[in-house]
């Protein structure tokens, strides 16, 4: 039997694909310009690449994220040597709380992952998830944040619902470009 407590857990956090200017709908129903479906293609070819397939993820409800999640899914299964087998397929939870989210609340969310899960990618928004990127690793932080279609990849060695600022070291970042 395996000590879920020495295993390596990987969170992908990804700020959403390029969006169009807001205008007269509401902001969580912006859709993403055609470069932002490019780019969320290449994202999940990059994902897939380097082996970095989610078993869970965890997406914004804003039509922009899940528009990005759809492409990134797209992406990663692709043929070789744009993407690669897309594995099992994740678990998908669009979650309302994401968006707008303090990074403290997305932590939240992080935390109430199952023990068991070894890769979880999340979908969100700035400021949110450039500032919980910080919150993991503030030392290896972008101090300018996520870019759109950035990818930061944060390695850590406990269960999902004991992750703690400074606890996820910042080990690869990568901005998709389509």
């Amino acid at each position: 039997m395996t000590d879920g407590r020495a295993e390596e857990r990987t969170l992908v956090l990804l700020r959403h694909a390029k969006a169009e200017p807001g205008g007269s709908a509401p902001d969580t129903d912006r859709r993403l310009t055609a470069r932002g479906h490019a780019d969320a293609a290449a994202a999940g070819a990059w994902l897939a690449r380097h082996v970095l397939l989610p078993d869970v993820v965890i997406c914004s409800a804003a039509r922009r994220t899940r528009q990005t999640w759809h492409g990134v899914a797209l992406g990663m299964t692709g043929s070789p040597p744009e993407g690669g087998p897309a594995g099992p397929v994740p678990v998908v939870r669009f979650e309302a709380t994401a968006y707008e989210a303090q990074p403290e609340e997305l932590l939240g969310l992080l935390r109430a992952v199952d023990p068991a899960v070894g890769t979880v990618l999340l979908v969100a928004h700035n400021p949110g998830i450039s500032l919980l990127s910080a919150l993991l690793d503030p030392e290896r932080a972008d101090p300018d944040g996520l870019r759109t279609t950035e990818l930061a990849v944060h390695r850590f060695r406990a269960p999902w619902p004991e992750l703690t600022p400074g606890a996820a070291r910042l080990t690869t970042r990568h901005t998709a470009r389509g």
